[in-house]
């Protein structure tokens, strides 16, 4: 069964940094473009960063460029977010997400992927 889980969640200081990770299982990995996004309370599922199947390209939001970068590790596969200069504003559930066989980090949309984990709280105070 495929599994996606998110970890590294938590509270943390405006200007402060944190690391999200992805543990993944369950199917061919390395193919997978893997992606984060994000939900704070009363708003649409936002994108925030992916990762291509391959050769890993990347792509960001513009809301988290410069600020966040995205990895992965096939061998370990695991996937990582480590996000800096954090704000307020980051606050949100985090989730990992993978759409399979996908060599390119342009997909943008949630309904592109097609497994999901079960999302980390990221809070950013003041």
């Amino acid at each position: 069964q495929v599994r996606l889980v998110e970890s590294g969640g938590g509270l943390v200081q405006a200007g402060g940094s944190l690391r999200l990770s992805c543990a993944a299982s369950g199917r061919a990995f390395s193919n997978d473009a893997m992606a984060w996004f994000r939900q704070a309370p009363g708003k649409e599922r936002e994108f925030v960063a992916a990762i291509s199947g391959g050769l890993s390209s990347t792509n960001y939001g513009d809301s988290v460029a410069a600020r966040f970068t995205i990895s992965r590790d096939n061998a370990k596969n695991t996937v990582a977010l480590q996000m800096n200069s954090l704000k307020p504003e980051d606050t949100a559930v985090y989730f990992c997400a993978a759409r399979s066989r996908s060599y390119s980090a342009y997909s943008r949309l949630p309904s592109q992927y097609n497994y999901w984990g079960q999302g980390t709280q990221v809070t950013v105070s003041s």
